[in-house]
């Protein structure tokens, strides 16, 4: 397991694809907002989209629990991970009792020292909805610089909208680990 100050990432387990699935796919709003696919129901028997999978050099999907209770808060990843050219983009989704808590703060620390100091990526992508302020928050709370806004390039609930990409590279990564002088 990966810690961070607060959090934990892990491997998925079976009793998490459940939750995850009910707290964060089965709410169509947050679905939307989150997934690049339209939501739709899934049958029975269907691969639920969090579903245990092998590993991959294209991904890399965490369980994130508190460290202090061991409770399942969310998910977290980092995807489109490109070896050739040393990047990824992070993402993570939070259940609704962990929002709000500073959380997602440690989450994407963690997922930096991940991508950084583990992977050895030279670069990490945040790319959220424009009016996703708790996200942008976080990822600037983190070290990631606003690159630009891609114009309406999303389309969530019957409406194109405007996308916020932000970045950070392993050499401010590793700067800001050093302790002040």
């Amino acid at each position: 397991m990966l810690r961070g100050e607060r959090i934990g990432l892990r491997a998925r387990q079976e009793a998490d694809v459940a939750v995850l699935h009910a707290e964060l796919y089965n709410d169509v709003t947050t679905a939307n907002r989150a997934f690049p696919v339209p939501w739709r129901p899934l049958l029975p028997g269907a691969e639920p989209p969090f579903a245990l999978e092998p590993p991959s050099d294209a991904y890399a999907r965490f369980s994130v629990v508190e460290l202090s209770t061991d409770e399942l808060i969310g998910h977290a990843a980092l995807w489109g991970i490109d070896l050739h050219h040393r990047l990824a983009h992070i993402g993570l989704g939070l259940r609704p009792a962990a929002r709000g808590r500073g959380l997602a703060v440690d989450v994407v620390r963690t997922l930096c020292r991940y991508g950084f100091a583990v992977h050895g990526l030279h670069r990490l992508q945040v790319d959220t909805l424009a009016d996703n302020h708790a996200m942008i928050r976080t990822a600037a709370r983190c070290g990631f610089v606003h690159e630009g806004t891609t114009r309406r390039s999303g389309w969530v609930d019957g409406e194109f909208v405007d996308e916020v990409v932000m970045g950070m590279l392993d050499n401010e990564w590793h700067a800001a680990q050093q302790p002040a002088p």
